[in-house]
């Protein structure tokens, strides 16, 4: 009997202080680096931090940029997003030599965190919902971070940006995936999501993320989304379960057995609903021959797509 009391105090330990140091983690505790003073974006790479919302988190982000020295305001701008291990600095690393060739603002947000390898609901989610499951405001989105950075960068140097690219591989690919179907009111132009692990399907029958059920209804307009142009830039062969951390969880599974095969099945489900209610369907689907999991081949093949030295 002794035994069992205190096995009953330790759950409801266990119940209270979980949560408590959950709300105290994403609620109280300040997230993310220093902020930096506002300042005019230097020629060649350079970074800052900002506010990501003005929402209770007091979320901060770094940014990453690389501005060719021959960049004037209306030239390319291109978002480059990281993987899963948020390693920012190093995916513009590898659009450097791209940028400066044919004169493309590069801009790499750095959704830092220290439990990246557990927690995707910040960044490959878009934040949708905090890790405990509790939907977050549409400011909160981390679609409305990208937003906001652009209209930090117009701030401080007197810019106009009203369109950008953005390129993602891996959960790069994911949030570029899923802010195409759900940030209608974004200036995103073109996107290039390479070797998704995962994506939303447009049903709302399925559980975010792996579909549309219980997202914010205001934030679903599959006209809008359908009309990008979106590129599903696959590698031939991301075939392997092996390559990289993939989601194998059942409503994972249920996508397809690896990265190439869920690509190929979201497109197909994508292209049929919008034959289906008479929208306009610009997404296509691309297979990179001979590659797999390899990002800087993937950022190659989608230099080429972009086209910006043409």
């Amino acid at each position: 009997m002794k035994l069992v009391k205190i096995a009953l105090i330790a759950l409801a330990v266990v119940v209270v202080a979980l949560p408590t140091a959950a709300y105290v983690s994403l609620y109280v505790l300040p997230k993310g680096p220093e902020m930096t003073a506002p300042s005019a974006t230097p020629e060649g790479k350079a970074s800052f931090v900002m506010r990501a919302h003005d929402g209770p988190q007091r979320r901060t982000i770094r940014v990453w940029t690389f501005r060719p020295s021959n960049w004037r305001d209306g030239g390319n701008v291109l978002f480059v997003m990281h993987g899963m291990s948020r390693n920012a600095e190093q995916y513009l690393d590898m659009w450097v030599d791209t940028a400066e060739r044919d004169n493309v603002l590069l801009i790499a947000p750095e959704f830092d965190s220290p439990f990246y390898r557990y927690v995707t609901n910040d960044y490959q989610d878009g934040n949708l919902f905090t890790a405990l499951g509790f939907a977050n405001p549409q400011s909160e989105w981390a679609y409305t971070t990208i937003e906001r950075i652009v209209d930090a960068l117009n701030n401080r140097n007197g810019w106009s940006i009203t369109g950008y690219d953005m390129f993602g591989h891996s959960a790069g690919g994911q949030f570029v995936q899923k802010m195409a179907m759900l940030a209608p009111d974004s200036r995103l132009r073109t996107g290039i999501a390479a070797n998704p692990g995962v994506y939303v399907f447009p049903d709302s029958e399925i559980d975010f993320p792996y579909g549309l059920g219980g997202v914010d209804p205001s934030a679903i307009d599959l006209a809008t989304a359908f009309s990008r142009r979106v590129v599903l830039l696959l590698g031939e062969n991301d075939a392997d379960a092996n390559q990289g951390v993939l989601d194998e969880s059942p409503p994972a599974m249920r996508q397809g057995p690896h990265r190439l095969a869920r690509g190929r099945n979201f497109y197909a489900a994508a292209s049929s609903l919008a034959q289906e209610r008479g929208l306009p369907f610009e997404w296509r689907l691309q297979v990179v021959p001979g590659v797999g999991h390899e990002n800087q081949k993937m950022a190659n093949a989608a230099a080429e797509l972009l086209g910006y030295g043409e």
